[in-house]
């Protein structure tokens, strides 16, 4: 697979292995000997079959939804895997580490064998094989959200199942747990908890907050019109509204539910329905209609509207990134979220832009880790590596035996 070569900066790299071996240095059982699984005590971020690594391992799961073909590209190595061809996949999500390729009857499951474990003060990076899971039931609709210990499946109908996260990690499904009731959204794991909408009739959603095994511990006044879209982020869990959003806070043991106001009435068209983001960050976007996106960042809770060209897919590292976009031109701009201000722009990249735009085929994403961008173009059958603080600089292009219509990143 021909790749334009780029190295990856040093110094990201050494400073994480160094906060690493620092972070956990404290963490290691007095006199547990050298870091080997041999050793009569675990050492501190020893995961069996695993290596760990000192920075990030991101893979790309792509998936073609014309033929079924599915690969796992090695952002390190450079390296394209082959895994399972799955006839009839419509959408690809992943939770950082497991890919789930969403089809008609059911959802496939993929560990991609690169995740991270945050610690909060230090970061665990790890790589693993490429591994099949198997195949969770739900059709169109269907939602899946995970946190380190639980991965909820929410079905089109809001029935919601519990799986162990431990269960996938080890490559079984295993036997979930049917949460009560029926739900308005889907259930976010958080803060050892999970977060649900409820709906009484046609009264606005209200947030509850429930156990592992589905009891209600609490109800933060709140209330949802129209909830579409959702994200977690480091300060809690967004929740898109008709108004807005709602913030879901814990703070020791005790739950809010905080609204984010657009601060002016906002057509059904335009409101955000689907939050895209780095994972971990607090600044989110939106699409606002065909030629705008919302930023909402969460920390200032505020939300700015960047008027833009006709948008095809956005994406943000987060404060101090640009916002990404792209556009019909089949071009990558950069703009200023603070001013609204375009600051770069790269040659047209992408063929056929308008047909993956109008819903005749997947649009094209954005994904984004710490220091990279990823465009995926399926008519050009590439994936693009953009470095967003060098003025959208193509780094590498990844030529592909496939259409990458689809699209995740993990390891992050």
């Amino acid at each position: 697979m021909p790749v334009r070569s780029r190295t990856r900066p040093l110094a990201p790299a050494l400073l994480s292995a160094a906060l690493l071996t620092a972070g956990c240095a404290g963490q290691q059982d007095a006199g547990s000997g050298p870091e080997n699984p041999s050793s009569s005590a675990t050492p501190h971020g020893y995961v069996e079959g695993a290596a760990e690594a000192a920075e990030q391992q991101s893979r790309l799961l792509l998936g073609d939804p014309g033929t079924g073909d599915t690969r796992v590209l090695d952002l390190i190595t450079g390296k394209v895997h082959d895994t399972v061809r799955r006839a009839g996949v419509t959408e690809l999500t992943t939770d950082g580490r497991f890919g789930y390729f969403h089809g008609a009857d059911g959802t496939h499951v993929l560990d991609s064998g690169a995740w991270m474990v945050d610690h909060g003060d230090h970061v665990h990076y790890y790589r693993a094989k490429i591994q099949e899971v198997g195949e969770l039931p739900g059709g169109p609709g269907t939602s899946i959200r995970s946190d380190a210990g639980a991965t909820v499946v929410t079905a089109a109908d809001g029935k919601a199942d519990v799986h162990s996260r431990a269960d996938l990690e080890k490559g079984t499904l295993g036997t979930p747990a049917r949460l009560p009731g029926t739900y308005a959204g889907p259930v976010v794991p958080y803060a050892e908890h999970l977060i649900a909408l409820t709906r009484d009739g046609d009264a606005p959603a209200k947030v509850a907050v429930l156990d592992r095994s589905g009891k209600r511990v609490a109800a933060p006044e709140s209330e949802c019109e129209d909830p579409q879209g959702d994200a977690v982020t480091r300060r809690g869990v967004v929740l898109g509204c008709a108004d807005g959003a709602l913030l879901v806070r814990e703070d020791d043991g005790t739950f809010t539910a905080e609204k984010i106001a657009y601060g002016e009435d906002v057509p059904k068209n335009e409101r955000a329905a689907r939050f895209r983001h780095r994972p971990d960050s607090s600044t989110l976007t939106a699409a606002a209609g065909g030629n705008a996106v919302w930023v909402l960042d969460v920390t200032k809770r505020a939300w700015t509207r960047v008027e833009t060209g006709p948008v095809v897919a956005a994406n943000t590292a987060g404060e101090g990134s640009p916002l990404l976009v792209l556009e019909t031109d089949g071009a990558l701009h950069g703009y200023d979220m603070s001013t609204g201000k375009e600051t770069a722009v790269t040659e047209p990249l992408l063929t056929d832009v308008p047909e993956a735009a109008t819903g005749e085929a997947p649009a094209p994403v954005i994904e984004v880790d710490r220091s990279r961008a990823y465009l995926n173009d399926p008519a050009g059958r590439r994936v693009y590596e953009i470095d967003y603080n060098d003025a959208l600089r193509v780094a590498r292009t990844f030529d592909l035996d496939v259409r990458p219509s689809l699209m995740v990143e993990t390891g992050r």
